[in-house]
């Protein structure tokens, strides 16, 4: 296969794609969601190809011993058993060697039967240095310069395979993240080969702007990709290094991928309507936007509350918005339904690790990566009163799951903070951490237990979706009021938030603690066990409210409208051509 028969109009670019639970090319949300939006796309039937890397060591595989202390493992697979062999192919020059790639192709397929097709670049060919090789292996894994190469291939490569297979008119390049900010300088020397010019004129830059969307998903520079210039220069060459200082996208001896993205895109959004408002803070010279998450609501959606809304809201599956309807279901078939899947997560968790967790018994959810920020200790910040909590109000049990990055010390001290944490509660309090967590067990969890909950330093939550694929499943969140839950937090309608509303208030982690414990002792607790239809409420609400919002199939109309194809629709809405 050379070509694609419908020619595509976007080309989306993520470092990670969460494609399939057997395929470990992602890491956490930044992949689950460059997979749902595909998924999306494909059921929308938009005309667009995905390019990444084929990671074919995974992230890593997670072991974690009696006392929570991380240790990893690569997480190999065949890219031959789950994907298909490309004919294009590209090269990069790293280091002033040449460095080819090949392609393997995942079809993401719609309800249509319309395919996204995704190319995965794989640098593991015997051409290639030994060193080489491994580019593709490891996702964010090695050191500066390895996540440097990475980067180019995945921008620059993507981009000469995307020529090779005959894509050459593509109207809009999306950025997922900073990772793939290449794509800008290999889009810009295209245009000075039209011209045979040295030097990138206005109008040149101009060009690139035009095709390139850019969506940024980190709200702290700290998480900004900076490389040095030197390491620039020594893995790109003099020449690109040169190109990049012209055009004005490197700056004090370092180059910072984030920037680069800004400088070289026409459409540039934050990922939640705070978040967009604080990107803005960190770059007040650039218009930022605001396309809150979603999640592609059939993937999350359990089989049970499949089997619900399909005969209550046929339409759900074509058209999300219709779960707006499911605040006609009776609250005896929500409970129903949701019985069915806490069924389905106790009897997973206990082939899983031979733990028996009791259907019963109010159940949370924390599963998300392993981040200091993130915070998966709050809960524990008294011990003693939470166990009170737990003795007047009612038992509860608490399942965590979430990977710390191999280098990341305070993430793996915040995974054994939780382990010691839960020796320290008595024993109306159960605890259980799953060890390599991912899409497959993410399914059982957002949909089996009762609560979500979620505990970010403010603002350092861009958007968050675990809540919003919990909510689809009729499963009401408590969460600190960051990221999307800003916007999907109605107090006792859909969930309950943690702290204040004021997002500009000052982080005080005491008063949230307060906060937290006040909720669960006066307002979850007896609420889940005294009026059991009441809570039923709150849960048929987070689905109707919610899950009929916060999907990747508004999320992705969106981008249509505002950012890749803005001139046409509004054409066609004044009756154009």
């Amino acid at each position: 296969m050379t070509s694609i028969q419908t020619p595509a109009k976007v080309a989306y670019f993520s470092m990670e794609i969460a494609l399939d639970p057997s395929i470990p090319t992602y890491s956490g949300g930044l992949g689950i969601l460059a997979g749902d939006m595909l998924r999306s796309a494909a059921d929308l039937e938009l005309s667009m190809v995905a390019v990444t890397l084929v990671h074919r060591k995974g992230y890593f595989r997670q072991r974690l011993d009696n006392q929570g202390n991380q240790t990893e493992e690569p997480d190999s697979w065949d890219p031959k058993t789950w994907l298909q062999p490309v004919n294009g192919s590209a090269e990069v020059a790293i280091e002033g060697r040449t460095v080819h790639l090949r392609a393997w192709r995942f079809d993401v397929v719609g309800m249509s039967g319309h395919t996204v097709p995704v190319y995965l670049l794989d640098a593991d060919l015997p051409e290639n240095d030994a060193w080489d090789r491994t580019l593709t292996d490891t996702l964010y894994g090695g050191d500066t310069r390895y996540r440097l190469c990475q980067e180019a291939l995945l921008g620059i490569g993507g981009v000469s395979l995307l020529r090779s297979l005959g894509l050459a008119h593509l109207e809009n390049y999306h950025m997922n993240e900073g990772h793939s900010s290449f794509l800008t300088l290999a889009l810009l020397e295209e245009q000075l080969q039209l011209h045979n010019a040295a030097f990138p004129a206005d109008a040149d830059i101009e060009a690139v702007r035009r095709q390139c969307i850019f969506t940024t998903h980190t709200p702290v520079p700290a998480g900004f990709d900076k490389f040095p210039l030197d390491l620039v220069r020594r893995v790109l060459g003099e020449t690109r290094a040169t190109l990049l200082e012209q055009a004005g996208c490197s700056r004090e001896g370092s180059l910072n991928m984030t920037s680069l993205a800004l400088r070289l895109s026409h459409y540039i959004n934050g990922v939640a309507m705070r978040h967009g408002e604080v990107s803005h803070g960190i770059f007040p010279r650039y218009p930022i936007h605001a396309i809150t998450n979603g999640v592609h609501a059939v993937t999350w959606t359990s089989p049970p509350f499949q089997d619900l809304y399909d005969r209550h809201i046929p339409e759900w599956r074509r058209d999300n918005a219709y779960l707006r309807y499911a605040v006609g279901i009776s609250l005896e078939e929500i409970h129903e339904a949701h019985a069915r899947a806490k069924a389905a997560l106790v009897e997973e968790l206990k082939q899983r690790t031979g733990v028996s967790l009791e259907e019963s018994m109010l159940t949370f959810g924390f599963a998300r990566r392993a981040a200091a920020y993130k915070r998966a200790d709050l809960l524990f910040s008294d011990p003693q009163r939470l166990s009170a909590i737990a003795k007047k109000a009612g038992p509860f049990q608490i399942i965590f799951g979430g990977k710390a990055h191999p280098k990341d010390v305070e993430g793996k001290a915040l995974i054994r903070r939780v382990f010691e944490a839960a020796g320290q509660v008595d024993h109306n309090i159960r605890v259980v951490y799953l060890e390599n967590y991912d899409m497959a067990m993410a399914r059982f969890i957002i949909s089996g237990v009762d609560l979500w909950l979620n505990t970010p330093q403010r603002p350092q939550e861009a958007s968050g979706t675990s809540g919003m694929k919990a909510a689809l499943n009729g499963v009401p969140s408590l969460s600190v009021l960051d990221g999307w839950w800003i916007e999907g937090c109605f107090e006792d309608v859909t969930g309950w938030a943690i702290g204040h509303r004021d997002p500009n208030g000052r982080e005080d982690s005491r008063a949230e603690i307060e906060s937290l414990y006040q909720k669960l002792e006066e307002k979850i607790i007896p609420l889940f066990y005294q009026h059991p239809d009441a809570y039923a409420e709150v849960m048929r609400s987070a689905i109707a409210v919610n899950g009929s919002f916060f999907n990747t199939q508004r999320m992705l109309v969106q981008y249509e409208t505002n950012a890749y194809f803005p001139e046409t629709l509004t054409r066609t809405a004044r009756g154009g051509a």
